[in-house]
């Protein structure tokens, strides 16, 4: 499937982090994402989010997380806090989805045009 550049018109951006996490491993990454998502939900020009944990279907993906930004923006402004409040309490989401086996697709999305 090919990607379509579209513009950001000021509209909603998506993150979407989708992961495969084994069984030994799903507290400490739900612990890690709350305590992100916590962060998330005070920042300007947050929207809404959720996380979701599959229980039934051959999906790959056991866990998924997505939050809505207002903007561009507002995604680029809150880039920069999340990466000095994982510093602060010395977490690497790099290294903790290394060392815990877990697969990660991560990007941000934007609703298609006229659909």
């Amino acid at each position: 499937m090919s990607k379509t550049n579209y513009n950001i018109d000021g509209g909603s951006v998506f993150r979407v982090d989708k992961f495969v996490v084994p069984a030994a491993a799903r507290e400490e990454i739900l612990v890690k994402v709350r305590t992100t998502h916590e962060l998330l939900r005070q920042q300007q020009g947050f929207v809404q989010d959720f996380v979701l944990e599959q229980f039934s279907g051959p999906g790959e993906f056991n866990l998924v997380t997505i939050v809505e930004w207002e903007s561009q923006a507002a995604v680029d402004n809150v880039v920069p806090i999340v990466k000095a409040a994982h510093e602060r309490i010395a977490f690497n989401p790099q290294e903790t989805i290394a060392r815990l086996g877990v697969k990660a697709d991560i990007a941000n999305y934007q609703r298609v045009p006229e659909v």
